[in-house]
């Protein structure tokens, strides 16, 4: 399998920063689900957020290197039996996705800095509060943060339906394509 995508097929770099953002997204949003009920007490109640803050971080890095490579190395071609309204909502639909993964990222990184404080990640490197503190930011980012991941999480299943829809009823090679099957 090619490292770039063919007019016919994905690369393997495309398939694999796919399933990966994929695998975080969700991951992410259930992590965050779990520990939002956590109590002070709990042993997980800071080791939790420093995971979810640290796996944001590195999402954010991978999502615009994978929006670098989508724009540098556009995707297959449509296949011939997908009609009109399906390629428009689909490139509709995967912009939205990295609109809504980038709401989610730059709010959950402002409630984290809201206090002026950095974000340590798995304590390899830090990044820094570009804000500094802003009283009440963090009630503002948690909000468009939570219906952000919410919308985010609602299109990613509406996304993976359309896939499942094109595989079992349509029967065609769409989910095939970017699970690298030839």
């Amino acid at each position: 399998m090619a490292l770039r995508n063919t007019e016919a097929r994905y690369g393997w770099l495309a398939i694999v920063m796919h399933w990966l953002v994929a695998v975080a997204v969700f991951g992410l949003f259930g992590l965050g689900f779990w520990m939002v009920d956590l109590s002070y007490y709990d042993d997980w109640y800071r080791q939790a957020p420093d995971i979810h803050r640290s796996i944001g971080i590195l999402l954010f890095i991978t999502v615009v290197f994978r929006l670098v490579w989508k724009l540098l190395n556009p995707s297959p071609k449509p296949l011939p039996n997908h009609k009109r309204w399906e390629v428009i909502s689909a490139h509709i639909a995967h912009w939205l996705l990295y609109l809504l993964m980038f709401v989610a990222m730059v709010s959950g990184y402002l409630i984290s800095t809201a206090d002026g404080s950095s974000i340590s990640v798995f304590g390899m490197f830090e990044v820094p509060s570009v804000t500094g503190q802003i009283k009440g930011m963090e009630d503002t980012a948690g909000f468009i943060h939570y219906w952000g991941t919410w919308a985010l999480v609602a299109l990613a299943g509406v996304h993976t339906l359309g896939a499942l829809k094109h595989h079992v009823f349509d029967r065609d090679e769409t989910l095939l394509r970017m699970l690298g099957k030839p």
